[in-house]
């Protein structure tokens, strides 16, 4: 929590006005008592009501000017909490921005939106009461013993005693409930998780018809949940009668020694009235400072999780050499030079030794089974991940001494899964370049196949896209992503099986187009279809992380037996030489 508070520099003087008008609200609190006192012994006992009147009207100020000043220090109080809260998230949210992908993968996505959500609530919450009670409670507390030893020290002992005791049953409550509730904030992050992944993946749990399975496996969390939170709450709600049967036990003291104090004349009525006062405002003032110690418990435990977020740093550190005007013209050069590569906290090499050099403009297939290793190549290129061993060059230069802004606006990637984001189609588009002109929007979503799918839309480029495009088809949103990649005009553009929902037309219409643009970019395809490869300049074949053979369709037929067990997985002689043709047509 300490490392959080650099967040609150910004509001010290709410967080010091805040807990000064709960201390003035306070110091008025404790004089009630006295004059309460004033009014028996002075007033009632000698019937002087013109005293009672004017004390009253004491009463009443001193309740005003405490009203005022708690108003203001709830201001001030909820100002600086929220203002913290703004620039916490703020933080943090650019902080996983920064993440690279061996972070995001590591800490895993429906944590990071609990800890941005409802962790930040709980910190919220936990410094405005803070601010409003941490120093007010303690005050009365403590105030109203050292009053209670101004009306009469033996009675007073009875505070003396009692206090303690109460910090000591408070305190350990919290200290046995402060490690449970983060296992509660854990136990959130599953449930969130498992929501998560059945509300994306809705479609395919009904397909499967697994229901009732998912909902059997969210009801064993949601249970193992609600024990721990019962476990919690039962260890909380032990707060209240504790400190109940404690003051009480005080109050009766209090009364026992001051009705015999009384009868031997060493103690006033208005006296023991007071200190009777004083104790019930201990006792409303330890069932606040209870409730706000279960509250700052856990936002102790939410901070915690936040900071163990600021903790992950990024992997990928950019580069601090200047960024560098980009090359105009055809595509860049972009070479791998015996690279490998281990995903964090696994056992072996994803990629083995690779080695292969792409020239400007060329197109360079990469195909091979599930697992192979095919998009974890393509995402070293724009630095999505880091090699292990060996080097990728861009252009003859090193990724990693590369400004990461300069190196990822000089490629567009096409990931596997085509997301689009909720707003307009142009809004989607803009992504790739915010300067680009409506013309280049059009140009980007022909050479894409798109542009036909936008015309039809009402409102053309400023057509509603909903959350993750769901209102287009899966071919509609492969098209829209690519323009979108296009309207970059990258050096480089990475296709990760982005065609797998266009049919075969479509698919040569796009990679001719692609082809014939201004400047043509080197192309990389991942694709699992031969057809759509089997005309690149290059095509690699990978085999469990490793090259199996890189040469031209015609060459891999005759040298590679991994790509020819592909390719003859997906076509029959007779299929092969009809999709050939259909394939040259279409170029």
């Amino acid at each position: 929590m300490k490392k959080l508070l650099k967040y609150l520099d910004s509001y010290k003087k709410e967080s010091i006005l805040g807990p000064l008008f709960k201390l003035l609200e306070a110091t008025f609190e404790l004089l009630v008592p006295l004059v309460m006192s004033d009014i028996i012994d002075k007033g009632i006992a000698f019937g002087d009501t013109g005293y009672i009147l004017r004390m009253c009207a004491v009463l009443v100020a001193l309740g005003l000017v405490g009203l005022l000043c708690s108003v203001t220090a709830q201001y001030f109080a909820a100002k600086a909490a929220v203002g913290f809260a703004t620039k916490l998230r703020r933080a943090l949210f650019g902080h996983i921005e920064s993440l690279s992908y061996s972070e995001m993968d590591t800490v895993g996505s429906s944590t990071l939106i609990t800890r941005m959500t409802s962790d930040i609530n709980q910190v919220q919450n936990g410094l405005n009461l803070t601010l409003r009670l941490l120093l007010r409670s303690p005050f009365v507390v403590f105030g109203s013993m050292v009053m209670a030893f101004t009306i009469n020290v033996k009675a007073a002992l009875v505070f003396a005693v009692v206090i303690p005791v109460l910090c000591a049953a408070v305190f350990g409550i919290m200290f046995a409930g402060m490690p449970l509730y983060q296992k509660v904030q854990k136990g959130v992050d599953r449930i969130l998780g498992i929501t998560r992944e059945n509300l994306t993946g809705v479609r395919v749990v009904r397909a499967f018809g697994k229901e009732a399975d998912e909902t059997a496996g969210f009801d064993r969390e949601n249970e193992a949940l609600t024990r721990m939170q019962t476990l919690v709450g039962k260890i909380s709600a032990l707060m209240n009668p504790v400190t109940y049967v404690i003051i009480n036990a005080g109050l009766l003291a209090v009364l026992w020694r001051g009705g015999v104090s009384v009868n031997i004349g060493e103690l006033t009525q208005g006296q023991v009235v007071a200190l009777v006062n004083y104790m019930s405002q201990i006792l409303v003032e330890l069932i606040k400072m209870a409730n706000l110690i279960i509250t700052i418990t856990k936002a102790l435990a939410c901070a915690g999780r936040i900071q163990a977020v600021f903790e992950e740093k990024p992997s990928i550190q950019a580069s601090a050499a200047p960024a560098r005007k980009a090359a105009e013209g055809r595509g860049a050069a972009v070479a791998f030079e015996h690279v490998s590569m281990v995903y964090k906290n696994a056992g072996a090499e994803s990629l083995t030794d690779i080695n292969f050099a792409a020239k400007p403009g060329e197109t360079i297939g990469i195909i091979g089974g599930t697992g192979s290793g095919k998009t974890t190549l393509v995402n070293l290129i724009p630095r999505f991940y880091d090699v292990s061993e060996g080097r990728v060059l861009f252009d003859g230069t090193d990724v990693r001494e590369l400004p990461l802004s300069e190196l990822r606006d000089k490629i567009g990637v096409v990931p596997q899964k085509a997301r689009l984001f909720a707003g307009t189609i142009r809004d989607n588009l803009l992504w790739g370049d915010e300067t680009a002109s409506e013309e280049e929007l059009w140009k980007a979503l022909e050479t894409a196949q798109a542009k036909e799918v936008v015309e039809k839309k009402d409102g053309g480029l400023d057509a509603r896209v909903a959350q993750e495009g769901r209102n287009f088809s899966g071919g509609q949103r492969q098209r829209l992503t690519i323009a979108r990649a296009l309207v970059r005009k990258p050096r480089v553009l990475i296709l990760d099986d982005s065609a797998s929902a266009l049919d075969f037309a479509t698919d040569a219409a796009l990679r001719r187009a692609i082809r014939e643009m201004e400047g043509a970019p080197t192309v990389f395809i991942v694709s699992q279809r031969t057809s759509s490869i089997r005309y690149a300049d290059q095509i690699i074949v990978l085999d469990d992380g490793r090259v199996a053979g890189i040469g031209t369709h015609e060459e891999l037929l005759g040298k590679c037996p991994v790509y020819k067990e592909i390719y003859d997985s997906q076509f029959d002689s007779g299929q092969a030489g009809r999709a050939a043709g259909e394939g040259r047509a279409a170029e």
